[in-house]
């Protein structure tokens, strides 16, 4: 990073300190406990804002790394028989599917709870 010519930046806080990649893609010890930074407590909520209003179940607050969270959002989808996707720590599963999901992941042993409208 000591040779970077990055003048301006609107990334924000999700870059490594040590190596300067995206947090997503850091190799480094750093980068990884900053991207397991949740509780432990599961937040599931739906969302319909900048989706032209359409319904997304998000899933927040996991304490995976990132292959682990996309087994587990492979799983999650099939069982709700939807699409979705992982991004910046969270599962997006697309529909109304709180409860289901809520079931599911106590089963899988993970402490949950429902927030949001």
């Amino acid at each position: 990073m000591a040779n970077s010519k990055l003048v301006y930046s609107t990334s924000g806080d999700n870059l490594c300190r040590r190596c300067g990649k995206a947090l997503q893609k850091c190799r480094c010890d750093i980068g990884k406990q900053r991207q397991q930074s949740g509780d432990g407590t599961l937040k599931i909520q739906r969302e319909t804002k900048g989706r032209g209003g359409k319904e997304v179940t998000v899933i927040s607050g996991f304490i995976l790394d990132a292959d682990e969270l996309k087994v587990l959002a492979k799983r999650l989808k099939a069982s709700c028989g939807t699409g979705g996707s992982v991004k910046d720590g969270t599962i997006e599963i697309q529909g109304d599917h709180r409860n289901k999901l809520q079931q599911l992941l106590e089963q899988s042993g993970y402490k949950t709870k429902l927030s949001g409208g």
